[in-house]
């Protein structure tokens, strides 16, 4: 990924923060001898070094993906940025952003309690606290043969690299219109970006 010194992030904290808020990502490898994508939330686990995720088993991707060097992009909110917000006038139009691109090597999961744990952390994380849906109370022959129709991996993380293009490269003074401008919007993704601006600033 190209990133100018302004905007990559080194923090491996703030990194990790990032893609257990935004977790859905994209996956890609090659696959029939061709680029291919498969969008999917991930669990990262961090001291493992590691993403966890499934495939669909007809999803072909999974049966060439193995000992593969693949590509996963988690990609935060974005907005476009006017520069009829800034203090001068001979301007031009940006987008910001926040992306985090991991590469590593993936093995396929055939162990079924490692699937069964993965798919338990996965509810755990985005049921809501008071949900009363929890993968202990669905029959375990029901889990059992739903889990035929998934296949789960590891991607053992090789290398990160971590981009926030918030307006760092311009002054304080812009810095702060912007990040007004995009204060009164309605738009969540506007907000989103507002909020990493001012932790990232």
């Amino acid at each position: 990924m190209y990133i100018p010194k302004h905007f990559k992030i080194e923090d491996e904290v703030k990194i990790c923060e990032f893609i257990e808020k935004y977790s859905f990502a994209t996956l890609y490898s090659t696959h029939l001898g061709e680029h291919y994508a498969t969008h999917l939330p991930l669990i990262l686990k961090k001291d493992e070094n590691a993403l966890y995720g499934h495939f669909a088993r007809p999803n072909g991707q999974w049966k060439d993906i193995e000992n593969q060097s693949v590509l996963v992009v988690f990609q935060g909110p974005h907005c476009y940025i006017s520069p009829s917000w800034y203090e001068i006038k001979d301007a031009v139009p940006t987008w910001n952003y926040v992306s985090i691109h991991i590469y590593g090597n993936v093995e396929l999961i055939e162990d079924e309690k490692v699937i069964y744990d993965c798919l338990d952390e996965m509810v755990n994380k985005y049921e809501k606290p008071d949900s009363p849906y929890n993968l202990i109370n669905v029959d375990s022959k029901y889990i059992e043969g739903m889990s035929k129709g998934i296949v789960a991996f590891k991607i053992n993380i090789t290398k990160i690299e971590g981009k926030a293009k918030l307006s760092q490269n311009h002054p304080a003074e812009r810095q702060g219109l912007i990040i007004e401008n995009l204060d009164k919007s309605s738009n969540q993704n506007d907000l989103e970006v507002a909020s990493l601006m001012k932790k990232y600033l």
